[in-house]
């Protein structure tokens, strides 16, 4: 499972999306979010500024990765 390292104190889930390269734009984030196609920690999330913290795990198209 790939690890996102942030520096703050958390990263909002569209900004998270475009670090690990799973879709290339905000407003491509913001359309997979809306349509309930991201998971974080097993649950559909349609948030785009859903705030994730360290151990939060995201899901998106067969990929998945783990906020650190």
């Amino acid at each position: 499972m790939e690890k996102i390292t942030i520096r703050d104190d958390f990263i909002k889930l569209g900004q998270a999306l475009k670090l690990a390269g799973l879709v290339d734009f905000g407003l491509e984030a913001k359309i997979v979010i809306q349509d309930g196609q991201v998971l974080v920690n097993g649950v559909v999330e349609v948030q785009r500024g859903k705030k994730l913290v360290s151990g939060d795990i995201v899901s998106f198209d067969g990929n998945e990765f783990t906020i650190q």
